[in-house]
């Protein structure tokens, strides 16, 4: 609460800057790219914090694992991973580097990898150590991982769930590799800072990121499991965090960063166009998505049930018109074409 009550009183001195004339575009443009880098160094540096109170609930469950610590590392996990959705549209920058994004995330994962791998794993005769989880590929590396260990059905009511020996090494290693990321990020996007500022390509890189997660959100977290796309069946296995059944407090959180890390960037130049109105209707619509919730806070595979799929439908249209409010109407006022998004999946 506090780093949004900062991110909203650096941007209301920007705007109130360039409402008074003082402002050229290039000094508007440089103060968006202020507001988005910091807003989102600290989304990282939330991210950072929480994978780290991940790993020690982690290790603190698999030294003395009990009802309470199981609880424990479970909200920590879900802490961490809705700290992660939030920062989840930022697709360039240090995200990039060694496919830490799908280090963090491996998701779609039609094939069932994660289960595939987790298994593999498990049952090696090899002592699963921090080591061989960095040497293993992205489909061990991050939060799905943890939450096959943590969730997945089968796996908690055999002999190999947790807290099974080798099962908990696998769980305290990837929390740790997790929080190694983590703190990776936060620190490398401090050091982009002047990078990010001084950078014109920026402005568009950051608001095609914003466009991207937009349409993932709508076109791939929503329709599809919703069977409006792909095979035109409903499917909770087409969202992400079905096991654990938060595949909608993940949308949600996703919403929430765009509206407070993304959002005041795109305000300020939105204000300073041709169209300073669709900063009010962005900001309108933006509420009206997430003014579904906390009633939609339910796992998909209840969602999707005829009973309370019309409640599904209401948010999915609030969504789309958030998506053309951003990826069709902003865009083309700020003069930015959207390109292909790696974090796609496809």
């Amino acid at each position: 609460m506090q780093d949004l009550k900062k991110l909203i009183g650096i941007a209301a001195l920007s705007l109130a800057s360039a409402n008074a004339g003082a402002s050229t575009e290039v000094d508007i443009e440089q103060q968006a790219r202020s507001l988005w880098h910091d807003a989102i160094l600290a989304g990282y540096q939330s991210l950072a914090t929480n994978a780290g109170d991940f790993s020690r609930a982690a290790e603190a469950y698999c030294e003395s694992p009990d009802y309470a610590s199981r609880k424990s590392v479970e909200q920590a996990w879900l802490n961490a991973f809705l700290s992660w959705q939030k920062v989840r549209f930022v697709d360039f920058g240090p995200v990039e580097n060694n496919n830490t994004a799908w280090q963090m995330q491996f998701w779609p994962d039609p094939k069932n990898l994660i289960a595939k791998k987790a298994r593999y794993l498990i049952k090696s005769d090899a002592e699963v150590t921090p080591e061989v989880v960095d040497q293993s590929g992205v489909a061990v590396q991050g939060f799905p991982m943890a939450e096959y260990l943590l969730y997945d059905e089968p796996l908690n009511t055999s002999d190999t769930g947790l807290p099974a020996a080798n099962t908990c090494r696998l769980l305290t290693s990837v929390a740790e590799h997790i929080q190694n990321n983590s703190e990776a990020l936060a620190s490398d996007w401090q050091s982009l800072r002047e990078s990010y500022l001084t950078t014109e390509q920026y402005r568009d890189a950051t608001i095609r990121a914003g466009m991207g997660a937009l349409e993932i959100l709508e076109e791939r977290r929503l329709a599809q499991p919703m069977g409006m796309r792909g095979t035109g069946k409903r499917s909770k296995y087409d969202a992400d965090a079905w096991r654990s059944g938060n595949s909608l407090k993940t949308v949600e959180a996703s919403l929430e960063g765009l509206k407070t890390y993304f959002l005041p960037g795109l305000s300020l130049l939105l204000n300073n166009s041709s169209q300073p109105e669709l900063t009010q209707s962005i900001k309108g619509q933006f509420d009206e998505a997430l003014g579904h919730f906390p009633e939609l806070r339910e796992p998909m595979a209840t969602l999707l049930q005829d009973e309370s799929f019309s409640q599904l439908q209401g948010f999915y249209v609030d969504l789309s018109q958030l998506v053309v409010l951003v990826n069709e109407m902003a865009s083309v006022e700020l003069g930015v074409v959207r390109g292909f998004n790696s974090s796609d999946g496809d």
